[in-house]
């Protein structure tokens, strides 16, 4: 089975997704090696892209590609957004499970 996870490593890839996939919803975590909360929620986190296929599920690893936390203005590990046609839907920041379950529901086909 193939990972249900896109891992972005570069902006351009980031736009490209998100450009060829109009009107669907697009989860992007933002997280870091280092960073142990994002690492408690991740096999969650994991979980969630295998429950719901209709929207894409993306990594973005904040020290190997700066430009793209920099764009959303990043501060704090983990951060997740929701993102429809470029435009920011949501946000949670923070490693808190339900939370992150209650928000994904909301864009669930």
């Amino acid at each position: 089975m193939s990972d249900p996870i896109t891992h972005i490593e570069s902006k351009a890839q980031h736009d490209e997704l998100v450009a060829k996939n109009p009107g669907k919803a697009m989860v992007v975590d933002f997280h870091a090696a280092w960073c142990g909360p994002c690492h408690m929620i991740a096999p969650k986190y994991e979980a969630l892209a295998n429950e719901c296929p209709e929207i894409i599920f993306t990594k973005v690893d904040v020290d190997a590609v700066p430009e793209i936390s920099q764009h959303y203005g990043i501060r704090a590990m983990p951060t997740f957004k929701v993102v429809k046609d470029g435009e920011e839907l949501d946000t949670l920041q923070g490693a808190n499970p339900e939370r992150l379950v209650n928000m994904i529901q909301k864009y669930k086909a």
